[in-house]
């Protein structure tokens, strides 16, 4: 199958309701092939449908309330390092994103890994590099 247009110097066809294809695609007869097997995908669940959805209109965007970069802040009360653990401020757990487990926890599993870790740097195709991070790994349990 080509994807190749049928008329290079025609150039590509537009969008909108008289656009045409130009990939040269048929999918011919529904009733077998390739047919069949489309129509048993569109069976197997319901496609979905959208409502009356408009895009925004250009206007409408131009009309947004744009916060230059170099404006005053809207929220001085608000600390520059709220949502990370150093600094005045809700700390990471404001962000509400899974906390890291405790240290203890990252070194049973590292444990854990041990035997994987020194079969791969024991391979002769390992490189230098990776030897090197699994042995700083190692020197820091």
């Amino acid at each position: 199958m080509t994807t190749a247009p049928m008329n290079p110097l025609a150039g590509v066809s537009g969008p909108g309701k008289y656009s045409v294809r130009t990939d040269n695609l048929d999918m011919g007869s529904t009733a077998y092939g390739e047919g069949v097997e489309t129509a048993a995908i569109k069976a197997g669940a319901p496609l979905a449908k959208t409502g009356n959805v408009k895009g925004t209109p250009a206007s409408a965007v131009r009309q947004a309330a744009i916060t230059p970069l170099y404006a005053p802040t809207q929220r001085p009360d608000t600390p520059i390092q709220e949502g990370i653990d150093m600094g005045p401020g809700a700390g990471s757990e404001a962000l509400m994103m899974p906390q890291a487990n405790d240290d203890t926890n990252f070194r049973a599993a590292i444990q854990s890994y041990k035997p994987v870790l020194n079969f791969i740097s024991d391979q002769p195709n390992t490189s230098p590099e990776t030897r090197a991070a699994i042995r700083q790994l190692f020197d820091n349990l």
